[in-house]
């Protein structure tokens, strides 16, 4: 079904059911629509061109429901939170068939993931580096990592690998972003109990990361003590012996903090990341996969709130021929900087 009738009749006569009048995008404000779907008209409709190829219905049925009202459905429900149940009720489609629509969305999204989730080409990595250097005088940063819990239902198989330090079931998310918030990499598979090192530790984007680093000119993550330090992941003095090493851990936490925003914005805008997501943890993984598509496309479509963009140069100064350790990185960026 061609992807044109965005705001017009969003649903027809489906046995005793019919979608009702209050699910029609047709008569809202710009800002009702934002506030029901985190998205405005033309992100929706932008939205639905890509997904439309994927999993618009190629048939005739005039029970078919259209590209259109599967994605309201799906964002209706991440930017809620609802239960599935309500959410059904609210739309006049059964639970069984919004189970379905969700996950059917979630997975087109998922899998453009390596379109819009991706590390930045060395062109951007530059201007990444003069945006962060902005934030606090921290130079060569080209993104931020940590991770975030999500909470969900206890499962029913291994059950207390998914309980967190916090005490309750989640699911353990790795990501690193950029100066804009948007995501380069993220990874969403690993049980609550699971440790921020640990994860980044198995992750693909650390091999990749230490396959290509030849030395500090080629950028470095920042990360919290939970991480060890490494020539590219700098992480704070955890007790700082001179002032510069105190101004070195105030300029980290002050970039830093970049990563813990994001998440912020990520979890306002899609409030079914803040709720128990009483999913199996394989699809609960796959609902966060499509929310960090969705986060991704929000930044590139423009979508309220974003910060200005600021603009210097970066770039670490000099020469470094230390040791490529993590430590000694970090005493010659404090020492030149700090």
């Amino acid at each position: 079904m061609a992807a044109n009738v965005m705001f017009g009749q969003l649903g027809r006569r489906r046995a005793d059911k019919v979608f009702r009048e209050r699910f029609s995008v047709q008569n809202m404000s710009e800002e009702e629509i934002r506030r029901r779907y985190r998205f405005g008209k033309e992100s929706i409709k932008q939205i639905v061109d890509l997904l439309d190829p994927v999993i618009g219905h190629r048939t005739r049925r005039s029970q078919a429901l259209s590209t259109e009202l599967q994605i309201l459905i799906a964002l209706r429900f991440y930017a809620s939170g609802s239960f599935l149940q309500v959410l059904g009720d609210t739309t006049g489609v059964d639970k069984s068939t919004v189970s379905r629509i969700v996950l059917k969305v979630s997975q087109a999204l998922v899998s453009l993931a390596p379109r819009f989730i991706k590390w930045p080409t060395d062109e951007e990595l530059t201007s990444i580096k003069s945006d962060f250097f902005k934030l606090a005088g921290f130079p060569g940063v080209i993104g931020c990592i940590d991770g975030t819990h999500v909470r969900i239902q206890g499962p029913s198989e291994n059950e207390p690998a998914f309980v967190n330090r916090k005490g309750y079931h989640s699911i353990n998310v790795q990501a690193i972003c950029d100066n804009a918030g948007k995501f380069t990499n993220i990874v969403a598979r690993w049980p609550g109990s699971t440790h921020d090192s640990h994860i980044f530790n198995m992750s693909g984007i650390k091999q990749d990361i230490e396959r290509d680093f030849r030395s500090i000119n080629d950028g470095i993550i920042l990360g919290d003590s939970g991480y060890a330090c490494k020539p590219y992941l700098m992480t704070p003095y955890l007790r700082p012996s001179s002032q510069a090493e105190e101004r070195f851990n105030t300029a980290h936490s002050k970039t830093r903090v970049t990563i813990e925003r994001t998440f912020g914005w990520w979890k306002r805008r899609f409030h079914v990341l803040h709720s128990e997501i009483r999913m199996k943890p394989e699809r609960v993984c796959t609902i966060i996969g499509a929310c960090a598509v969705l986060h991704n496309l929000a930044i590139m479509y423009n979508e309220p709130p974003m910060d200005e963009d600021i603009t210097v140069n970066g770039n670490i100064q000099g020469n470094y021929n230390g040791p490529e350790d993590g430590k000694n990185i970090r005493n010659y960026i404090t020492q030149h900087y700090f």
